[in-house]
């Protein structure tokens, strides 16, 4: 298979391969990161919310446009019929995973003294591995 093949195979079309969602995921969680980080950023250094409660509205940002973009190039094939009832499955991994967030931020933050911003990577790093799997595995087919 030439490379051009397997760029367009990653990257073009449905795909229910695990490894090709896998590698999607990363590009949207990368840009739900994105998005997360830089609200977190801003809502603590210039709207004076505290990190945690900035972490938690950049999370949910984040969550929106996961799902969003997931549903459009990640999975193809939902378990549910009815959008909103997947939304809501989604939308319960992610408390989830924003459970583990708040806690991992805190931990790394109030408990060893990193920089909040440092924290978030560390806890976004860990969080991305939940989410993924468990989306894989309950919400999509």
């Amino acid at each position: 298979m030439n490379p051009t093949h397997k760029f367009k195979k990653i990257f073009y079309g449905a795909s229910d391969n695990p490894l090709i969602q896998f590698v999607r995921y990363f590009f949207v969680g990368g840009f739900a990161f994105i998005i997360d980080f830089g609200l977190l950023y801003i809502l603590t250094e210039y709207a004076g919310l505290h990190y945690l409660l900035s972490a938690t509205l950049s999370f949910i940002a984040g969550l929106v446009v996961n799902y969003i973009i997931s549903c459009i190039w990640v999975f193809n094939n939902s378990k549910f019929r009815n959008r909103i009832v997947e939304f809501l499955f989604f939308a319960a991994i992610g408390v989830v995973g924003l459970g583990f967030n708040d806690l991992l931020i805190w931990l790394f933050t109030d408990c060893i003294g990193t920089h909040y911003m440092f924290s978030k990577i560390v806890a976004a790093a860990m969080v991305y591995l939940w989410n993924f799997f468990a989306r894989k595995y309950l919400v999509f087919k």
